[in-house]
């Protein structure tokens, strides 16, 4: 279902169900056979597919889905780890990344090392570097390297005027019920995996018709602080 961004609503809706009796299905892992080929044919896959892939999932190694505390605070205090670190979540190659940034072959295997021994990555011969992060990975909220970008890069990153050719900028205000703001929230996930999977796709061209493109996803109850100045007592 995650592979096929297919949500607990989705899937109910496709097989008749409520989204509650789904969800309870798969928290108390109960199916028939029948139960189950009728989700498989749902979501576009069959008893051969979920096979292989279960196999698969055995023989690869166990994806991070973030580091501890401790991983980040150790990477964000040493500039070039944390720009090697970024560089192989973007998929560059060693060689890329020496060409790109100031940082030398044996900086950047050393740094790779250290990445593969937090199991960050595997290093393979020949410096050929494998994630082992899965597409859901992310950074510690309000952790080390989360309250950096809040510190250092938000304001940077908005200073702009958003109307370059690969730029866009919009700010939308709605209001919505409970219902539809869940639905929102599960929207702009979906969206996240998506464009990750995508970055895996695309890290199979060169690293020159590629482009380092940062997205924020937000949402939350706010409201400016000047219509809170005239809100009535």
């Amino acid at each position: 279902m995650k592979a096929r961004a297919v949500t607990y609503a989705e899937l109910a809706q496709r097989i008749g169900v409520s989204e509650a009796s789904v969800k309870r299905m798969f928290s108390q892992k109960q199916f028939t056979l029948q139960r189950l080929d009728q989700i498989l044919v749902a979501i576009g896959s069959d008893f051969q597919q979920l096979a292989l892939a279960v196999q698969t999932a055995q023989a690869a190694p166990t994806l991070i889905t973030g580091l501890t505390y401790a991983q980040e605070k150790e990477i964000i205090d040493d500039t070039r780890l944390f720009v090697v670190a970024v560089s192989a979540l973007n998929l560059l190659p060693l060689e890329q990344i020496v060409a790109i940034y100031d940082i030398s072959e044996a900086q950047a295997v050393k740094y790779l090392l250290r990445l593969d021994k937090i199991g960050f990555l595997e290093l393979l011969p020949n410096n050929r570097v494998k994630l082992l992060v899965a597409r859901t990975f992310a950074w510690i909220p309000n952790g080390p390297i989360h309250t950096y970008f809040k510190k250092e890069a938000y304001g940077d990153y908005l200073n702009s005027q958003f109307d370059g050719e690969t730029e866009l900028l919009r700010l939308v205000n709605v209001m919505l019920s409970k219902k539809s703001t869940a639905a929102l929230l599960e929207r702009l996930k979906q969206v996240a995996v998506e464009f990750s999977q995508q970055h895996q796709e695309d890290a199979r061209l060169p690293g020159d018709e590629r482009l380092a493109i940062s997205f924020m996803l937000a949402a939350r109850p706010w409201m400016p602080q000047t219509f809170k100045a005239l809100l009535r007592q």
